[in-house]
């Protein structure tokens, strides 16, 4: 049996070869296919959560990875705090937009992840 890409990526033990964007690209794919690779979506949540800062990730890619989880029903409670976490800390919100603006409270909402911080600083 073939080892599908998922698999091939979950089987890669540094994710640090992958830029942010490409690994938001990834999970955004698979949510996009209505695929759940769990392993997949908890090895790139896990090392989200590893980096000492997301000072690298963009607003879009962001939105795309909170997007896919939410997507794909995939809670990751770390994760999704971890995200909201950074946003509220930006000091203004001009890089995203308005699909980036509606993209992020959707996907918290859906997964039922509450930060009134972050819903304050997007309004």
């Amino acid at each position: 049996e073939s080892m599908g890409a998922g698999d091939a990526i979950d089987s890669i033990d540094r994710l640090g070869l992958f830029t942010g964007q490409a690994l938001s690209n990834i999970v955004w794919s698979y949510a996009t296919m209505k695929e759940r690779h769990s392993k997949l979506f908890l090895k790139v949540a896990n090392y989200v959560l590893s980096l000492a800062n997301l000072d690298k990730f963009r607003a879009q890619t962001l939105s795309n990875i909170v997007w896919a989880y939410a997507s794909v029903d995939f809670t990751h409670p770390l994760l999704f705090k971890r995200v909201a976490d950074y946003i509220v800390s930006l000091e203004d919100l001009s890089e995203f937009r308005a699909q980036h603006l509606s993209n992020i409270p959707w996907a918290y909402a859906t997964v039922k992840e509450s930060y009134p911080k972050l819903f304050e600083k997007i309004a």
